[in-house]
């Protein structure tokens, strides 16, 4: 039996129309900020995990608490300084490795 899927749309599809194509100024944009909530969100859920006020963690890394705020709502992302800090006091490890391809 052959399912009728005039009514199915791709993910592509939908990203491409509310978004932009890949590739495009909106669609990267709308990438950066995904990303920034994300990363976000893992802070967020890490904090919360380890008990700390979000004014605890602010003054371990030396910031206003709004700042930390801001970095968990996604509307700010942290240089890779201040990232590593927060990630730090969170129990994160954070690597760089570099990829080699052959």
């Amino acid at each position: 039996m052959q399912a009728n899927n005039s009514l199915l749309t791709s993910v592509d599809d939908v990203m491409d129309a509310k978004f932009g194509k890949a590739g495009t100024p909106e669609r990267e944009a709308f990438r950066r900020e995904a990303y920034a909530y994300y990363m976000g969100q893992i802070l967020q859920d890490a904090r919360k995990s380890e008990k700390i006020t979000q004014k605890e963690l602010a003054q371990r890394v030396g910031v206003d608490k709004s700042y930390i705020s801001k970095v968990e709502k996604g509307f700010i992302e942290p240089g890779i300084a201040m990232f590593h800090r927060i990630a730090s006091e969170l129990g994160f490890s954070v690597e760089l490795n570099r990829r080699i391809v052959i």
